[in-house]
């Protein structure tokens, strides 16, 4: 397991965060080219407002964008950088107020994504388990993911972190109608 942390967004931490972009990695990997052209004009815009935002309990940053151009409300969110010395990639954490369920438009409560160059030495899965007790601080009885049935990765991270599959399910229109996998770890 590689020694890494998961760090708050800062300035001091957004020059490796912005070379990560220009290199080609996205923090969204429904949508990575265009999610990445999109936080570059963001950061090139107001790099504080930028930071911000990460830490969105209060759904400030706006509707969000499905893969489909469609908006929708934002949820309470916290995004953390996998860190090491470096940005290694991003994870994220969704939830409702008051309930550990989802809308039907959020596909899980935790999203992550690492960048290319950094990818099958354990960030992920590391990353997962430092994100969990901060879940659980928002309240959740359980957190849910989703991954596509042929991401055998993102399943061995899910299920190294304790994860259940509890379903495959057709995903919503917005996100192509493919086929996923839910998983859930139980607190």
């Amino acid at each position: 397991m590689p020694p890494c942390t998961l760090e708050k967004p800062t300035l001091v931490h957004l020059p490796s965060y912005k070379s990560a972009l220009e290199r080609g990695w996205g923090p969204d990997n429904l949508r990575e080219a265009e999610a990445a052209r999109e936080h570059l004009a963001k950061i090139a815009a107001d790099p504080a407002l930028f930071v911000a935002l990460h830490d969105d309990s209060h759904s400030l940053a706006g509707p969000v964008i499905l893969p489909d151009g469609s908006h929708v409300p934002r949820l309470p969110s916290i995004t953390r950088w996998i860190w090491d010395g470096e940005f290694c990639g991003s994870i994220n954490l969704r939830w409702q107020e008051g309930t550990s369920a989802l809308p039907s438009y959020v596909l899980g409560h935790i999203g992550f994504s690492v960048v290319p160059w950094k990818r099958r030495f354990g960030y992920a899965t590391r990353a997962l388990a430092l994100l969990l007790p901060e879940a659980r601080a928002q309240g959740l009885d359980y957190v849910e993911l989703t991954t596509a049935p042929g991401n055998i990765a993102s399943q061995k991270v899910i299920l190294a972190n304790g994860g259940t599959l509890i379903e495959r399910f057709r995903k919503d229109a917005a996100y192509g109608g493919d086929e996923g996998l839910r998983f859930r770890i139980v607190f």
